[in-house]
């Protein structure tokens, strides 16, 4: 499959793994990009000796290239940024913060720059602070999120009409029904977290896995967006998010409440009760644990199957 993004990027399949903190180490990274598409290293949640260990066994465990997601706002991004560039990463995934910070030093040392946008306005911004390509992210993506609301299905036409590098759409995208969408609404590729959530070379803690795959139809809710929106699943810890709402908390209260090491206890150490567990809308269509590899396969394998049925059954002429 070739189009924009496999050409700028030297893979074989227009699929980018999330760098999702807690869940997205070096293991899902080097699955993905043997599989035929990108993976990324979260690094939002490493400390820089963590990240040098990173890059280093994923350079190790694969040949192909992979990329770093760089949350801007991170409090040691310039010594993320020393790690990136002297194990000659080929490609940044930045995030939360303003992309002009970064992206020509990146340029400067032969890597390649993405910037993630929940808006319109961001994705003009970020082409014109030079970037290669961009992600837009739909409100239904876990994590962190748009203040906007705005769902994928109307973000990437949008996104994709304003801007003239490649678009990856992301946000409520697991299967080959949700990439053949997002292709057809104009993306170039599509970004994929919560399904890679639930495989079997993701870090992420087994309880949280588990409670991935158990998450139905309304599980999950979207808050916090006085600090940094962020979509949880709805547990113990959720309905004291809940709660202080209800009783008309500020914002120095919620930051009370979410602490430290929230995501870490729930994604990482498995808190189930106590615990952050961010993840997509998208967590309703996930049933199993499987190998990151037989995942990006089975994706493409229906995305192929449903283009090929769209071309011959009459329910699409008309």
């Amino acid at each position: 499959m070739k189009n924009r993004i496999t050409t700028l990027f030297g893979i074989d399949y227009p699929i980018i793994q999330a760098g999702m903190i807690w869940c997205s180490g070096w293991e899902l990274a080097s699955a993905v990009s043997n599989a035929g598409g990108l993976g990324i290293i979260g690094s939002g949640s490493m400390y820089p000796e963590i990240l040098d260990e990173h890059v280093r066994k994923c350079k190790a465990a694969t040949n192909k290239p992979f990329a770093v997601n760089l949350p801007l706002i991170y409090p040691d991004a310039d010594k993320h940024i020393e790690t990136i560039i002297k194990h000659e990463v080929p490609i940044v995934f930045s995030s939360a913060g303003n992309p002009k910070t970064w992206t020509k030093h990146l340029q400067d040392h032969g890597i390649k720059v993405v910037h993630v946008v929940s808006s319109v306005k961001f994705a003009k911004k970020s082409e014109e602070a030079g970037v290669d390509a961009l992600v837009a992210e739909g409100f239904e993506a876990g994590g962190h999120n748009g203040i906007d609301e705005t769902t994928t299905f109307c973000l990437i036409p949008m996104v994709a009409d304003a801007v003239q590098v490649p678009v990856i759409a992301a946000g409520g995208i697991g299967d080959g029904r949700g990439m053949l969408a997002a292709l057809n609404l104009g993306a170039d590729a599509v970004q994929i977290g919560s399904r890679f959530v639930a495989s079997e070379e993701s870090s992420a803690h087994i309880n949280f896995k588990n409670t991935v795959v158990d998450t139905k139809e309304g599980g999950t809710k979207l808050t916090l967006k006085e600090i940094t929106p962020v979509r949880l699943i709805k547990n113990a810890f959720y309905d004291q998010v809940a709660e202080a709402y209800r009783n008309g908390s500020k914002v120095d209260d919620l930051k009370e409440l979410l602490g430290r090491g929230r995501a870490k206890k729930g994604m990482f150490e498995g808190d189930l009760d106590e615990g952050e567990l961010e993840i997509g809308q998208v967590s309703g269509l996930i049933d199993e644990i499987k190998p990151a590899s037989q995942i990006l396969h089975e994706i493409i394998d229906d995305y192929k199957a449903i283009l090929a049925a769209q071309n011959n059954e009459d329910k699409y002429n008309f």
